[in-house]
């Protein structure tokens, strides 16, 4: 049976629960994932009944990121503008939250930071674990994640590659609420309903002042990383790395 992809369903007819639902490759994003992601994105913008979106994972997961096994087929799950998945680049106008179960790593742990609020089960686990695999965070990872915890913490993740548990998580203010698992999307609709009733337009300008006045655009900041970005996919070490994780094997380094 061929997987939906992604589904979504709309609560009290103000609220756009988004899931990805990729269960074989632990909700892994492909490119035909990230432009139904995106569609759905558009959904939320459109509609003006719509005042909240809540992004989340079935079957026990958020998202593990980039699908290697498409990517190592010639797949990029990037839609152009609007980056990984349809989202890091260009966030919707609407408030969006992560409602997090499982794990959120590598691309997914960069759609989380690229939402405005994160409810996560205590079992979540996050993390940006690209430099395991020759490659780079660049679909924001890098650049929100210093913004987001403290500056060697994030350090510490981005250079390591570890997981970071739901209670770390929550000591570093990064989560809105801490739940049992399986109640990432209830309590995520509560924290919804809080935010739909009221005004519209305040609270999508009240979006826009927390997000992006005072800070720099971030269309400036994607072409500032570019050729460091660049430089990584274009190795041989980036390549190396796909081709180990999908030969479930060691990778050999050649630093090149």
């Amino acid at each position: 049976m061929t997987e939906p992809g992604v589904s979504t369903e709309r609560v009290q007819g103000t609220i756009l629960v988004i899931a990805i639902d990729r269960p074989s490759v632990r909700n892994a994003v492909d490119a035909a994932t990230a432009r139904q992601l995106a569609e759905a994105f558009d959904e939320l913008d459109s509609d003006a009944g719509l005042r909240v979106g809540i992004l989340t994972g079935r079957n026990g997961d958020f998202c593990t990121g980039m699908d290697l096994a498409a990517a190592a087929r010639g797949e990029r799950p990037i839609v152009p503008g609007r980056g990984f998945g349809g989202l890091t680049e260009r966030p919707p106008r609407t408030p969006l939250i992560a409602a997090v179960e499982g794990y959120a790593l590598a691309g997914g742990f960069e759609m989380v930071l690229a939402c405005d609020l994160i409810v996560a089960s205590r079992t979540a686990q996050f993390g940006l674990p690209e430099v395991r695999r020759g490659l780079i965070a660049g679909a924001g990872g890098l650049l929100r994640l210093p913004d987001r915890i403290p500056y060697h913490a994030a350090m510490r993740l981005a250079l390591t590659g570890e997981r970071m548990d739901a209670a770390t998580a929550e000591r570093y203010g990064l989560l809105a609420g801490l739940v049992d698992p399986g109640g990432a999307q209830a309590a995520a609709i509560t924290l919804a309903e809080r935010i739909a009733d009221n005004a519209p337009l305040a609270v999508r300008n009240s979006k826009r002042i927390v997000a992006e006045l005072g800070r720099p655009v971030a269309a400036e900041l994607y072409a500032r990383q570019e050729p460091l970005l660049r430089e990584v996919y274009d190795s041989a070490d980036a390549k190396e790395g796909v081709v180990a994780f999908t030969e479930k094997r060691p990778p050999q380094w050649q630093g090149r």
